[in-house]
């Protein structure tokens, strides 16, 4: 298939801005698929920092990575994104090569949990700090819960709003599709 599915595409995008060894950043850990993606990038050097609000998804991520990535450092956080700045600290800004986000409620857990557009554009601020030069920053918003379309134009909106000259973003989704299929958004913060 020529075109990637969206959350291919965020995979494609993410891994063109790791490097081994880099740190990166699951923002939305949900059932580690994302935090594994990210710990084969990084590699055994690497380390990946992860979020959620649910422990569930933070048991069910921990096992993943210990059954196919367990070289990789993880610290798995039980917060919101929205905290993300604050468990990293000015420390790390301009050392994350990539951060994920994967918007909606857990699959196959409480739907009523849900990303928020407050919490979202709170960790979306913190993310483009803590981004590296070349780094990305890729958002899969799922628009067919109450509240997703709204999350989902805060976030086009934020990343609109970002400067040209020191970022790039971008809009990925299927047009033809029913039932609301996710978009993806991707921030490429300049180099130099």
């Amino acid at each position: 298939m020529a075109i990637p599915y969206v959350l291919d595409a965020a995979h494609l995008l993410a891994d063109r801005a790791i490097r081994r060894g880099d740190l990166a950043v699951d923002a939305t850990v949900g059932n580690g698929h994302d935090t594994l993606f990210l710990a084969r990038s990084v590699g055994p050097g690497g380390r990946v920092i992860g979020f959620d609000i649910q422990q569930e998804a933070l048991d069910e991520t921990r096992r993943r990575i210990q059954a196919d990535a367990s070289d990789t450092s993880l610290r798995l956080i039980h917060a919101g994104h929205e905290t993300m700045a604050t468990h990293l600290g000015e420390n790390a800004y301009g050392t994350v090569s990539a951060v994920m986000f994967n918007l909606g409620y857990l699959p196959g857990g409480d739907h009523s949990m849900t990303t928020t557009s407050e919490t979202t554009w709170s960790a979306l601020d913190a993310s483009v700090k803590l981004l590296r030069p070349g780094g990305v920053i890729t958002v899969v918003a799922y628009t067919g819960h109450e509240g997703g379309e709204e999350e989902a134009y805060a976030v086009e909106s934020w990343a609109s709003a970002l400067p040209e000259a020191s970022f790039r973003t971008l809009s990925y989704r299927f047009v033809n599709q029913p039932s609301d299929p996710p978009r993806l958004y991707a921030v490429e913060k300049r180099v130099g």
